[in-house]
């Protein structure tokens, strides 16, 4: 079966822009990656960070889904923790019913931001002891036909044809996908560091469900692709300076490469880096398709999700039609 490939998109606000000339890019970077035959695209929850305006979701998928005509739309993820499972159905249920077969539901556990806003988010339910595997086993009750006869109905959502994807970056979401038998999106684009033995035990310990007889895996990365190999590290830069700014605290859009400092980060900073890192391709499509060859082979992803922060926006559109030629030869 040939390798997929999808987009994980965080609507990155770049220095310069404002909210509404950002959600127009990601329609538009939508609509490329539907000509370029990637499979989905997806948006990922995050609230208080100046340069993410993905925080209201699931309106997002539903701008998106309605200015494309293929392409999956969908969450990559949803942070159940912040939402009603109720009020999750409903949202979805809507989307499917506006965009019937093309709305994905991507599920994590995280805040997708600090614990002060995720305080304010979840008010009087804040749950530090927060039973993920409860509610997503809820929120499938509320989606299932067989809800019809409760007393309590997700009206729009009820039957909707929106798949499960579990999101996780650690050994917990592994087991818990394997258990529940859905597919598992594992996010090595920020955190690398467990990705192999994850997926190890989400392998061993699949079991088969009603929505999947095998395992399934994907896996998010960031690609920086360029023309050539010094232009592709010249635009990466911009990527990088996002993770240092995470790692130091500092909030701001995404900068041009000309306005990054990477030269005077301490050694523990530059420690934690390579290590957030681990999993980020930057080259040309010959230097690309060498490093992903072994990806894919030592890994055996069902499908890629392509990330990456790169500020000029037609060389991120170039970014991902590089990306699109080396992940199909492969």
């Amino acid at each position: 079966m040939a390798l997929k490939y999808s987009i994980l998109d965080l609507a990155t606000i770049v220095k310069g822009d404002d909210i509404s000339k950002t959600f127009q890019k990601s329609v538009k970077s939508a609509q490329h990656a539907e000509k370029l035959g990637f499979t989905r695209y997806w948006f990922s929850e995050h609230h208080n960070f100046p340069n993410v305006a993905s925080a209201a979701t699931s309106i997002l998928i539903g701008h998106v889904a309605g200015q494309t005509t293929t392409l999956r739309v969908g969450s990559g993820g949803i942070m159940l923790p912040n939402h009603s499972t109720l009020s999750v159905a409903e949202q979805f249920g809507t989307l499917d019913g506006l965009y019937p077969s093309r709305i994905d539901l991507g599920l994590g556990r995280a805040p997708g931001t600090d614990g002060l806003t995720a305080s304010a988010l979840r008010g009087n339910n804040f749950n530090p002891n927060y039973n993920f595997e409860f509610h997503i086993k809820e929120l499938q009750k509320y989606m299932s036909k067989e809800n019809s006869e409760a007393k309590v109905r997700a009206i729009p959502g009820e039957g909707a044809d929106v798949p499960f994807y579990i999101l996780g970056s650690s050994t917990d979401s592994a087991f818990l996908a394997a258990k529940l038998g859905l597919p598992y999106a594992f996010a090595a684009h920020f955190a690398p560091s467990q990705l192999e033995v994850a997926l190890e035990i989400y392998r061993e310990h699949f079991q088969p469900s009603e929505f999947l007889d095998e395992p399934y895996v994907m896996i998010c990365i960031n690609i920086i692709a360029g023309e050539t190999v010094d232009e592709a590290h010249y635009l990466s830069t911009s990527h990088f300076q996002v993770f240092v700014n995470i790692l130091t605290d500092q909030r701001q859009p995404l900068l041009p490469p000309d306005e990054t400092d990477l030269a005077n980060m301490g050694d523990d900073v530059a420690l934690h880096l390579n290590r957030m890192a681990a999993k980020t391709f930057v080259g040309d499509k010959a230097t690309l398709k060498e490093k992903l060859s072994k990806f894919v082979k030592d890994y055996k992803p069902n499908e890629i999700i392509v990330s990456g922060n790169i500020y000029d926006f037609d060389k991120k559109q170039r970014s991902y039609e590089i990306a699109s030629e080396v992940i199909k030869s492969l």
